[in-house]
């Protein structure tokens, strides 16, 4: 029987600017249409922003004054919009439940990608880039379009946990 994932995790290489594999995911989610320059250059613009934001010390390393670097912000914004649990349907006797369950850490990370990735592509108004920067930031601050999201299907789990003895 064939395997249902590819070895792409395997094989993705760190990003040349920041020499990290997240950067690299990060930017093939955003990626359009094998356009990878195109989402390279929207992702180190919003990170330039995010870097002359009052959120980030102008030099590498942690300021005096407990700024931290991009990428740390990045990184963070990332793990704020991971969710820890979420719902799936189950058929049982004839009828759907909406079942509680934990999210394999893989797939939170590909969730908070592409709910920072939708927030940002949702709002209107300005370029890609900063917007993308705006909901990084927005995240950071436990707040915005992806943690709503997050918030929804946190509610959702938490409304249904009734159900949880379905789940085996």
């Amino acid at each position: 029987m064939a395997k249902n994932f590819t070895a792409s995790g395997q094989q993705l290489k760190p990003d040349s600017v920041y020499n990290s594999k997240l950067v690299s995911k990060f930017v093939n989610a955003i990626m359009w249409a094998g356009k990878k320059s195109v989402a390279q250059r929207a992702f180190y613009d919003a990170m330039d922003i995010i870097r002359r934001s009052p959120l980030v010390t102008g030099g590498s390393g942690e300021g005096a004054t407990g700024q931290k670097t991009e990428l740390e912000v990045f990184e963070t914004a990332i793990n704020n919009v991971k969710p820890l649990l979420e719902v799936r349907s189950k058929r049982i006797g004839g009828a759907s439940y909406q079942i509680p369950m934990q999210v394999r850490p893989s797939r939170q990370q590909s969730l908070a990608f592409r709910w920072i990735i939708q927030s940002a592509r949702g709002k209107k108004g300005s370029a890609f880039c900063e917007r993308l920067a705006s909901e990084l930031m927005e995240a950071y601050d436990k707040r915005g379009g992806a943690m709503t999201t997050r918030d929804n299907v946190h509610k959702m789990a938490e409304a249904n946990k009734a159900f949880a003895h379905f789940a085996w």
